[in-house]
């Protein structure tokens, strides 16, 4: 998979791919993420890339022709699955779409800033909307981390198990259930004996007990789905 991310903010974007799960990702060959700062594809010199919105109003508007050149330049080297627009009104992120995005082979990243972008970028270039949840952050990058963490996980040979992400909390539309580790008892909590019993067929009947259990009491929206 490729991964090209959009930002005015490139610095603030590669650190979370410069540790642990995603690193070892890129390491791998896994996915390759490209960072691509807008501003080089301003068309004057003070590489100005937000002008003012018409109809007047607070927030600057990012230009609808940086981000045409860029993205143009990108689609013109491969095919893009893909392009995504990281803004407040988009569908929210969730485990459904993690996954059908890990199947794709190309993606664009576009972060939002400022008032966002001019809406005929949306019109003509974007594929879909993504939100990491219904509140409003400096930019799209954070964001764009969020989503490229969810989506990179899932790839084949990421995790040294990959059936760890098939039992994450979301997939099936449930809740993960309580997880124990050693000691088996610490100053007098215990862990469950049925985990402890070496019977495989009655602990995984135990945990989707449990997972629905704290679906229906947490999330039970879930299960109305």
């Amino acid at each position: 998979m490729r991964i090209d991310i959009i930002t005015v903010l490139p610095e603030l974007l590669k650190s979370p791919f410069e540790a642990s799960i995603l690193k070892r990702a890129i390491e791998k060959g896994h996915v390759e993420i490209h960072f691509h700062n807008l501003r080089n594809y301003a068309t004057n010199n003070y590489k100005t890339i937000d002008d003012y919105q018409f109809g007047g109003g607070a927030g600057m508007v990012m230009m609808i022709e940086p981000i045409d050149k860029c993205i143009s330049e990108l689609k013109a080297e491969r095919t893009y699955d893909d392009i995504i627009y990281m803004t407040p009104d988009g569908q929210t992120l969730n485990q459904k779409i993690a996954n059908e995005l890990s199947l794709k082979g190309n993606l664009i990243v576009l972060c939002g800033h400022y008032k966002g972008v001019d809406q005929r970028v949306r019109d003509l270039f974007v594929t879909k909307e993504i939100s990491i949840g219904d509140y409003v952050l400096s930019g799209g990058e954070l964001g764009a981390a969020v989503l490229c963490d969810a989506i990179i996980r899932l790839l084949p040979g990421v995790l040294n198990d990959e059936t760890s992400a098939l039992t994450d909390s979301f997939q099936d539309n449930l809740l993960a259930p309580p997880v124990y580790t050693r000691p088996a008892d610490y100053k007098g909590h215990t862990v469950p004996e049925i985990l402890l019993s070496g019977n495989f067929p009655k602990i995984e009947q135990w945990r989707e007990e449990e997972a629905y259990k704290r679906t229906k009491e947490r999330r039970p929206d879930l299960l109305d789905e």
